[in-house]
């Protein structure tokens, strides 16, 4: 099965040998997206969990849109947090973007982030 590549700007830019999606047949994997601006392609100023884990699903809308999806069709999430106490702050930001029939979710606690950020969100949608 083939496989075609998605890159916008619509989302940050990957920081090493990845690609931001991948579409396969009639599904897209999003790349784990952290607080990045892809303006910038720094980390944003606000430090807090919901501050970062808003920019991380911003980000993939971004990419969604980019490969002709939308967070309607995301089938399951993984969302790693540096500290499992801050579930229920990044809950509440997560449950503002999925709010009707949300998909599948798994968290996960982890002792390291890329950027040592306290949020990473990965996402597979299917295409219409």
């Amino acid at each position: 099965m083939a496989k075609k590549v998605v890159s916008t700007t619509l989302g940050p830019s990957a920081i090493g040998p990845y690609s931001q999606a991948i579409i396969s047949g009639n599904l897209m994997f999003i790349s784990g997206q952290v607080p990045l601006d892809p303006a910038t392609g720094n980390l944003i100023d606000d430090r807090s969990i919901e501050a970062q884990t808003r920019r991380a699903l911003m980000n993939l809308e971004g990419i969604l849109s980019a490969g002709g999806a939308s967070l309607d069709n995301v089938v399951k999430t993984t969302v790693y947090l540096k500290d499992m106490n801050s579930f229920a702050r990044m809950n509440a930001v997560y449950a503002e973007f999925f709010k009707i029939n949300p998909p599948a979710r798994s968290t996960v606690e982890v002792a390291r982030l890329p950027k040592d950020v306290d949020v990473e969100i990965d996402v597979i949608a299917v295409l219409d």
